[in-house]
């Protein structure tokens, strides 16, 4: 074959420390904007960004030459830098160690994005954790109860 011919589609879900409401609606924008950016440099699509104070999701497709763990790893890392340069910044930003990672086909591509967009609607019924256990139960990820939280 002579070419790389690929469609991977990414949910990512991640939390802020200790899942504090730390995205505001004066950081949320521009957060979305500078994650997107983040995206568009490593040769991804940013299709849908969205969520509550305490946590992000983030559908996106990833250039061949991505990982998903180094495409977290740069959302987490610059993001969280560039939230602590704010000058109106009282209180440190951090993002909780890990995240969840999920497929997506083509064919659900527009469903996960109203999903996305609907957020603050669906977390009227359920919390993040709630919303974050049913993920992993859903796409059968195993997982300690335990460690799941830290």
């Amino acid at each position: 074959m002579a070419g790389t011919f690929t469609q991977i589609g990414i949910h990512f879900v991640f939390s802020t420390k200790h899942r504090q409401p730390l995205i505001t609606p004066e950081l949320q924008t521009e957060l979305h904007n500078y994650i997107g950016g983040i995206i568009h440099n490593q040769k991804g699509i940013m299709l849908e960004i969205g969520g509550m104070a305490d946590h992000l999701h983030v559908l996106c497709l990833l250039h061949p030459t991505s990982s998903v763990s180094d495409m977290m790893r740069l959302i987490k890392t610059n993001s969280s830098k560039w939230i602590n340069e704010q000058q109106d910044r009282t209180t440190r930003f951090e993002w909780q160690d890990g995240y969840g990672a999920f497929s997506v086909s083509k064919s659900i591509l527009p469903s996960v994005c109203e999903y996305i967009q609907k957020q603050e609607e669906h977390h009227r019924k359920k919390t993040f954790q709630e919303e974050f256990l049913d993920f992993l139960k859903k796409h059968e990820i195993e997982y300690d109860p335990q460690y799941i939280w830290n």
